[in-house]
C-alpha cells in the first residue's frame, strides 16, 4: 500500500478558542459542521453523512487547543490521522485552525477541497463567514 500524504492547512477564523474548542472536541459541536450527526461512546466517535457512517478513534485531546482522530476504515494504516488544532497568534491574537490530514497522492486536492468545504460550514454556524 502507498503511504498517503500528510499536509496541513490552515484556516483564520474570526471566534474565540473557547467556543470553537467546543466545535471541534463534542459530538454536538461536530455534528453542527462536520457531519450530519455524530455520537461518542468514550474515545469512539460515530460520523454519520445521510446513509453512510465513519468510525474514527480519539487519540488524544488537548483542552481548548487540539484534538486528534484516526478513521477505523484505515486498520493497515496506523500512521495517518486528521488533527483540528487551534493556533492563536501571540501578537496580533488571530485565531486560526490548523488542519492536519493523509491523503492518497491523487487525492490531496480532493481532501483539502473537503476540508475548505466543512470549515466553510463551520464559519457560518460560527458567525464569522
Amino acid at each position: 500500500m502507498d503511504d498517503k500524504i500528510k499536509f496541513e492547512i490552515e484556516f483564520p477564523i474570526h471566534a474565540s478558542p473557547q467556543l470553537l474548542y467546543q466545535y471541534i472536541s463534542t459530538p454536538s459541536g461536530l455534528s453542527e459542521w462536520f457531519s450530519d450527526n455524530v455520537n461518542s461512546r468514550g474515545e469512539l466517535f460515530t460520523f454519520i453523512w445521510d446513509d453512510s457512517e465513519e468510525q474514527a478513534k480519539l487519540l488524544s485531546k488537548k483542552s481548548g487547543e487540539r484534538v486528534k482522530f484516526r478513521w477505523l476504515n484505515d486498520e493497515d494504516d496506523t500512521t495517518s490521522y486528521f488533527e483540528i488544532r487551534i493556533q492563536v497568534d501571540e501578537i496580533t491574537k488571530d485565531v486560526s485552525l490548523m488542519i492536519t490530514d493523509f491523503a492518497e497522492d491523487d487525492e490531496v486536492d480532493e481532501s483539502k477541497m473537503l476540508w475548505e468545504n466543512q470549515i466553510s460550514s463551520l464559519k457560518q454556524v460560527l458567525g464569522s463567514a
